[in-house]
């Protein structure tokens, strides 16, 4: 289902990921504006719900809106959904999910609003496009009510060009750091790479469940590649704010660190495939960094 973290659920592995959404076929959407049904109860949200658990309110009412009539099922359900959140795809998708599986226990059903489940769907449905899962059918955003209507909204502002930068965004690629085995190595992924770069990563942010990075603007090109000298900054700060998951498993945790990246261009944008850690014991790595500009790749 997921390992818990300091910083919360670690994402699980892809094929993990693709067997538990596909539970999500199971269930359906209940009818708006329906009475609640005679069996409907308020019964206390488990901490075994990790997904809704701590989210602001102790009771739920089942059964729920996606017709699940037990604790069990819907906690089943619920957990479903705890690896795309590790992706850290929208900073709502919690809200969203959690108003269906878990509806907050009032007189009568409150739904989310269309614009809450598009905002969600337009960032979370390309990661699950990534293991070949279409968004399900049971969070069809046509069948929300529209923003006038009595509905739960985004806590999140609506994205605007001006604020796009602000909110990180996740993506397919899993990039980690990786452990300088010899110079050679070193020196045959930058030979393998479109751009080599060596940067200063800073956390702008430490409470938001999505943090934000900066980039120093002191960046050392190894390699361009086909990036012209103008654009290496502002693509890789793109990258800081596009690659959520990329980044923070760059971070591991830290606040400030030093980096040097590698990776390909993919229509327009940087991806980064390898990441190594700057630091006095990593000998390899700072041989390959000073042998970099004498060294001739292997065609």
């Amino acid at each position: 289902m997921g390992a818990k973290s300091g910083r919360g659920w670690v994402l699980a592995r892809p094929w993990l990921l693709a067997l538990l959404l596909g539970l999500l076929g199971r269930g359906r959407l209940a009818a708006q504006g329906s009475a609640l049904p005679r069996s409907s109860q308020c019964v206390p949200v488990p901490k075994s719900m990790a997904l809704c658990y701590g989210l602001g309110y102790t009771d739920m009412r089942l059964p729920n809106l996606l017709e699940h009539e037990t604790v069990a099922e819907a906690t089943q359900q619920a957990s479903s959904w705890l690896p795309l959140l590790a992706r850290e795809c929208h900073p709502d998708a919690r809200i969203l999910l959690c108003s269906l599986l878990a509806p907050v226990c009032l007189d009568s059903f409150i739904y989310p609003c269309r614009s809450l489940c598009e905002a969600v769907r337009s960032s979370c449905a390309p990661i699950m496009e990534c293991y070949g899962y279409p968004w399900p059918e049971i969070l069809n955003c046509a069948k929300f009510p529209a923003d006038h209507n009595l509905c739960i909204a985004a806590v999140t502002p609506e994205e605007t060009a001006a604020s796009r930068r602000a909110v990180p965004r996740a993506s397919c690629n899993d990039c980690e750091l990786q452990e300088a085995g010899t110079t050679r190595e070193v020196l045959e992924g930058f030979c393998a790479s479109d751009f080599t770069a060596k940067i200063r990563i800073s956390r702008r942010n430490a409470t938001s469940t999505l943090a934000s990075f900066s980039l120093d603007t002191r960046v050392e090109m190894l390699k361009h590649g086909p990036l012209l000298w103008a654009d290496t900054y502002p693509k890789l700060q793109q990258w800081l704010d596009l690659d959520a998951t990329c980044v923070h498993n760059i971070m591991r945790g830290t606040q400030a660190g030093v980096y040097v990246v590698s990776g390909t261009m993919h229509q327009g944008r940087l991806v980064v495939n390898k990441a190594y850690d700057w630091h006095r014991r990593n000998r390899a790595l700072q041989l390959a960094v000073r042998r970099w500009k004498q060294h001739r790749c292997r065609l």
